[in-house]
């Protein structure tokens, strides 16, 4: 055991935030940087500090299985678009269906999964229920509750840090325990994506809907949403 500690507390001792310099087209999903895994996509500092944490979280008898990782831009737009046609065929008004995606989906352009950083992560160790993704799945001693208290609990130490917290001041998208960023490189990316034009940015791709993007919506998602994060990742 205090040779794990060691371990890993030598890996972190490593761990310095990126000081390259991205594209436009890598901030927002359109590049085609160089990705590593088997079945999902993450840049290599932080696919080798996944695997890392993934053999020591095995020690526990945690399987940790990552549901979603690089999402391009466009994969992002077609969940967009599918989820703003099913909201407004559902009686929701335009303005309703766009504030109920942002509940846990992002404005294509915007995602944090556009950069090779974040991963949606469960428990393959354990039946998947129908819905993985609920928040209810990781708290009151339910399916990925042992997963959630490991990672709150040993994630940090190699690099990974919990996005969207349950503080009850935080604003913008809901909890999610499952949604953790690699913060030697998503810090600093994330540094970089706030200088783009994000106003222009939104109005210019077209998306359905985005005639609906107001100049006050556009502020408030920037600071409720795109901001509204764990504040040791911004």
């Amino acid at each position: 055991m205090l040779k794990n500690f060691f371990v890993i507390l030598l890996f972190v001792c490593f761990i310095s935030e990126s000081e390259r310099d991205y594209t436009l087209d890598q901030l927002i999903g359109k590049g085609t940087p160089e990705f590593y895994g088997d079945g999902y996509q993450l840049q290599k500092d932080a696919y080798d500090a996944f695997l890392l944490m993934k053999a020591e979280a095995l020690k526990s008898g945690i399987d940790i299985e990552i549901v979603s990782s690089y999402r391009s831009f466009e994969r992002q737009k077609k969940i967009w678009t599918r989820k703003y046609k099913k909201f407004t065929s559902e009686g929701l008004s335009p303005l309703e269906s766009i504030n109920k995606i942002i509940e846990y989906s992002t404005i294509p352009g915007t995602s944090r999964h556009h950069w090779g950083t974040d991963i949606d992560i469960i428990d393959g160790s354990k039946k998947a229920p129908k819905s993985v993704l609920n928040p209810n799945n990781f708290i009151d001693n339910n399916v990925y509750s042992e997963l959630r208290v490991w990672l709150e609990a040993n994630a940090n130490a190699f690099g990974f840090y919990i996005v969207y917290t349950n503080e009850i001041s935080r604003e913008g998208f809901n909890y999610e325990p499952w949604h953790y960023s690699y913060k030697p490189v998503s810090k600093p990316m994330l540094k970089q994506y706030l200088k783009i034009d994000i106003q222009q940015l939104l109005k210019s791709d077209k998306l359905i809907g985005s005639e609906y993007f107001t100049d006050e919506f556009i502020y408030r998602y920037i600071f409720q949403n795109i901001c509204a994060i764990n504040p040791i990742l911004k």
